[in-house]
């Protein structure tokens, strides 16, 4: 009772304090768009007068490395629109040398140039959707939220992309039915068009928007002269066929195991209304085609984060976003159906989510009442939209398995204090009721608390940041690391920008945190100092210092580390980059009998990308982690390599390979070489065929003496697993 009473008092005050005073001028220019009976091409922007194109729009601006002075390059983009499209034509006048774009898997844009349409098709000032597309007119579409580009919104839509002596041109049809937007006979969104230049770092903007105002939306000029237009009846249906067959080797026994897998499930979309989108999957193959990105697991005192991958968890995810991760997806396995609703109504919006897990029922023992069964979840998120850039919102999730149920509840707000200036905060609580290691019921009740006031600016950043986890807080379904802390963190940073010259931006930043438990006992404190400088070509580097002090295993320690990192990309087809670091760290998994100590720590870290093609990109990644003790010897020594090549046939043939090799030097001598190699075709987000491969050798060796008849010497020679495995699917739109 007392803590809803806190959770009202929270909402009450957030929304009393956004007066309209906080509203602002809209300064950004109007544009009407004409309908068209003849849909563009890019043959008629090639060369000569252009004529019936649509509206004109010329007038670029740069966000960087200026400040609303005219962009470097010429740029023109043409808007028109039919029954069924909005088009956008960009012409980019450039010399070819300079012009950096290459045959790319869908979304692989980030290192070309690139041209991209913002579409605030609500006009609500709080969400947009862009479409970005590379010279050659690879795609990559996403939602920008919260200050933040999310790029796990797909959408079907269709772009193309030409190079020629002096310019590229990019051609989008973006279809209506792709878009959420209100059902008003006469439209009235947000947009803004941007072009990006790699060489030069230069982001341009139609309308002119500036980083002495957060918020990217807000900026948008206003588009009208969209009317009679309409998403139509949109429903997907994608069926989809899978089968896999894998042979691990048990290392308890000494035996293969073969498992062959065959299955074939539906997802389903259906919108309501032109302002829900209900998602179903019923039987999905949630498995994971993406390889997980190298990281350094050893010696880590908490869980490391994996982004999650899945193409159902990730669509419209953000809505159930909160500073606090209450909702992370990987935490759900292995599922048998999920349903998804999502949307806006006026300044509302929405999100439901449930699926089962049937990992847990398959983790227990045979002979336990809980084999076979399944865990339940669900989560509710309503968000209310005020003033300019301000939102509030709740969020419950719940998961059931067997006995255990697990309830977290949270409010959360948004306050917006000028065009710079941020409030964020959440109050979270949580009643978990989990099965132990002896599978008795645990309960524990706790709450959570988040403040945060930013400042995002041109030059002058800032972030001074509260959270306060109670010692009985549990999020099963969330991504927390550690409970039991108090911890209050601020960052500064001052980013000079010079005029002229190659040198873009330079400046330092500082950042402090300290946490204590909370029975008053200082756990961690911490603290860095950095300073960074952006060239033209691009390239950069920073250096840091870091120190700080840990209560560990009821013990202190003080360790530091200076590191320096850089990155460059020169040469138009090579981009290389390298971190180094040294000082001292804490062994947290020390021999048993041997107490926590520090020790040396160096980590180093070197890849390059090569594209000696448009189509072939070459990749190499090498992360060397150590600790030795004080005296010398080697604790242990973690070298992780990554070879990885992608040849793009077309834009929707790839093939890719990827080799990975793992060596732990500690008292294991654990060694690791994995194969991963994937034929894709992607016509779009839903229609596609995977064929893939991967294999995995370890450094065994077979001694009938040892306990499983297996030892580890020599090199990863042994096969331990191998799988095949196929999936098509197709997507059918109505």
């Amino acid at each position: 009772m007392i803590y809803g009473i806190r959770i009202g008092l929270f909402v009450a005050a957030v929304v009393a304090a956004s007066p309209a005073a906080f509203a602002q001028d809209q300064t950004a220019r109007a544009l009407t768009i004409p309908r068209t009976s003849h849909p563009p091409e890019i043959d008629n922007f090639i060369g000569g007068e252009i004529r019936d194109a649509g509206v004109r729009v010329s007038d670029f601006r740069q966000r960087e490395p200026g400040d609303g002075i005219p962009s470097s390059r010429t740029t023109e983009a043409y808007l028109s629109y039919d029954d069924q499209n909005l088009y956008v034509v960009f012409v980019c006048h450039e010399d070819r040398d300079k012009i950096r774009g290459r045959m790319s898997n869908r979304e692989d844009i980030g290192e070309d140039d690139a041209v991209t349409v913002y579409l605030d098709t609500f006009r609500d000032g709080q969400r947009a959707y862009y479409f970005s597309v590379n010279p050659l007119g690879i795609q990559s579409d996403g939602v920008l939220t919260d200050g933040s580009g999310d790029g796990r919104f797909d959408a079907l839509w269709r772009s193309e992309g030409r190079i020629f002596s002096d310019r590229y041109v990019a051609l989008f049809a973006i279809p209506f039915r792709s878009l959420r937007f209100s059902n008003a006979d006469r439209q009235t969104w947000g947009i803004a068009l941007e072009r990006s230049i790699r060489w030069n770092n230069e982001s341009s903007f139609w309308p002119s928007i500036t980083r002495r105002q957060t918020s990217l939306v807000q900026q948008m000029a206003t588009a009208d002269g969209l009317h009679d237009i309409s998403p139509g009846r949109n429903i997907q249906l994608i069926p989809y066929a899978a089968y896999a067959n894998a042979r691990v080797l048990d290392i308890g026994s000494s035996q293969y195991q073969t498992h062959a897998d065959s299955r074939a499930g539906l997802d389903a979309k259906l919108v309501i209304r032109n302002r829900l989108t209900l998602d179903m999957t019923v039987n999905p193959d949630f498995s994971q085609v993406e390889t997980d990105d190298l990281q350094v697991t050893v010696n880590r005192r908490f869980e490391v984060f994996f982004p999650e991958k899945r193409p159902f968890f990730l669509e419209n995810i953000d809505y159930f976003d909160t500073p606090l991760q209450l909702l992370f997806t990987r935490r759900i396995v292995n599922p048998e159906f999920g349903v998804r609703l999502t949307g806006k109504i006026g300044r509302w919006n929405v999100g439901l989510f449930g699926s089962d897990d049937r990992a847990p029922g398959k983790q227990v023992d045979a002979e336990s009442p809980l084999h076979g069964d399944r865990a339940l979840i669900g989560a509710m998120r309503i968000q209310r939209e005020f003033g300019q850039d301000s939102n509030i919102g709740i969020l419950a999730a719940n998961r059931r398995f067997g006995s255990s149920e697990s309830w977290t509840y949270a409010a959360d707000a948004k306050l917006r204090l000028s065009p710079t200036w941020y409030l964020r905060g959440q109050m979270a609580y949580s009643n978990d009721a989990s099965y132990d290691d002896s599978f008795e019921l645990d309960s524990e009740t706790g709450q959570g608390y988040f403040a945060d006031l930013s400042r995002y600016g041109r030059n002058f950043s800032y972030t001074l940041s509260y959270q306060d986890l109670s010692p009985g807080f549990r999020a099963p379904l969330g991504f927390v690391r550690r409970v039991d802390t108090r911890t209050v963190t601020q960052y500064a940073g001052y980013t000079f920008r010079p005029q002229e010259g190659k040198n873009l931006s330079f400046g330092p930043s500082v950042y402090f945190g300290i946490n204590w438990d909370h029975a008053g006992r200082l756990q961690d404190r911490y603290s860095s100092i950095d300073y960074r400088m952006d060239f033209t070509g691009p390239a950069g580097f920073n250096v840091t210092r870091y120190d700080a002090y840990e209560n560990y295993a009821d013990r202190g320690f003080r360790y530091h580390t200076m590191s320096a990192s850089f990155y460059a990309n020169w040469i138009k087809r090579f981009t290389f980059y390298g971190d180094l670091g040294a000082g001292t760290g804490v062994n947290y998994s020390p021999p048993e009998g041997v107490d926590p100590f520090i020790g040396k720590v160096r980590n180093f870290s070197f890849g390059f990308a090569w594209r000696p093609s448009e189509q072939l990109r070459v990749e190499q990644y090498y992360y060397y982690s150590s600790l030795r003790a004080p005296d010398g010897p080697a604790v242990f020594v973690n070298d992780l390599t990554r070879a990885k090549i992608n040849f793009q046939f077309t834009k929707a043939l790839s093939l890719r390979g990827i080799v990975d090799y793992y060596f732990l030097a500690d008292s294991s001598r654990y060694k690791q070489l994995t194969g991963d190699f994937l034929l894709t075709y992607l016509l779009n987000p839903g229609t596609a065929l995977y064929v893939g491969y991967n294999g995995r050798f370890e450094n065994l060796a077979a001694n009938p003496a040892a306990p499983a008849g297996l030892v580890r010497l020599g090199d990863p020679t042994h096969p331990t697993s191998r799988q095949f495995f196929v999936k098509l699917s197709y997507l059918l739109r109505y």
